[in-house]
């Protein structure tokens, strides 16, 4: 039967181009090598390198197996990884709630996590502000990132981290969209969309101005509505100037905020539970994540 030490031949001389390369790249001698992949032609019953040219080159049998090699081994590593990853004690799994805006705030930070902690599994739960406190709370996620909570609640750590600006914004064919300065009395003439999480809970800080509202679950339900027209909204400033730049949204020139309207943000996590590795590089990354 073959062996990975003979895949890892097969794999590194299609990759280096001769048996000679292989071998220094494996620290052997040429004729194990060559040895080892002819041994796991045998096994295999096909060529997987014509010799007849000075340097081996792969035949269609060798063509179409090499990509199955190269799977074997990665899966080879991935084992390994998991493995070591258990060794040193890393939690199987951890759940982090963030409200939906936050999401490309930490894309960065998820990838570093799944070099670092190959062997946790994460699962990610981006939901609106007020649902990341009740999955805290509750137990059912780890940590949360989300915009400040007001008070503080006796039932989960809090740590203010930073803050993000907001905009006004409207749809380009919204009548606010024409007017060169907005007043407060402009806004509460028109529908104001606002997220709020299932059990109808609301950001503290999102000022409610006119009296007729709708709603939205998190920030994608809501800046789907804006670009609908269907009314004004505030939101991160980043998302603004997405759609700004793809003409789907029109920036208000408010006349109340001379300067982009920032809203703090709060990691939040469980007191019960115990933390591992996994978990306390999480939430030290999560902590730095806006630091300049």
């Amino acid at each position: 039967m073959y062996n990975l030490e003979q895949l890892r031949m097969f794999v590194e001389t299609a990759k280096s181009g001769s048996f000679s390369a292989c071998a220094r790249k494996l620290g052997k001698v040429q004729s194990a090598v060559s040895q080892g992949i002819a041994n796991l032609e045998i096994e295999l019953n096909t060529r997987l390198f014509d010799r007849t040219s000075r340097k081996p080159s792969l035949t269609s049998h060798g063509e179409r197996l090499l990509p199955f090699a190269q799977a074997i081994l990665q899966q080879t590593y991935e084992l390994d990884s998991v493995n070591n990853a258990l060794s040193l004690f890393h939690e199987t799994e951890v759940k982090i709630a963030l409200d939906d805006a936050l999401l490309p705030v930490v894309t960065d930070i998820l990838n570093n996590f799944s070099t670092k902690f190959p062997g946790t599994n994460l699962e990610l739960y981006a939901v609106s502000t007020p649902d990341v406190l009740t999955l805290v709370n509750t137990e059912r996620a780890d940590i949360g990132l989300m915009f400040a909570n007001i008070g503080f609640p006796k039932e989960v750590d809090l740590c203010y981290i930073g803050s993000l600006p907001f905009y006004g914004v409207v749809s380009p064919s919204h009548p606010l969209a024409s007017m060169d300065i907005v007043t407060v009395s402009d806004l509460s003439a028109h529908r104001q969309l606002l997220t709020r999480g299932l059990d109808e809970k609301t950001l503290p800080q999102s000022p409610n101005i006119s009296s007729h509202t709708w709603w939205g679950s998190n920030f994608n339900a809501v800046n789907t509505m804006v670009k609908a027209g269907l009314g004004w909204s505030y939101i991160p400033a980043y998302m603004a100037e997405q759609y700004e730049k793809r003409g789907e949204m029109v920036r208000m020139n408010l006349s109340f905020d001379h300067k982009p309207w920032p809203m703090q943000i709060e990691r939040v996590m469980t007191k019960q539970k115990a933390k591992g590795p996994a978990l306390i590089w999480l939430a030290d990354a999560v902590t730095h994540i806006l630091d300049k």
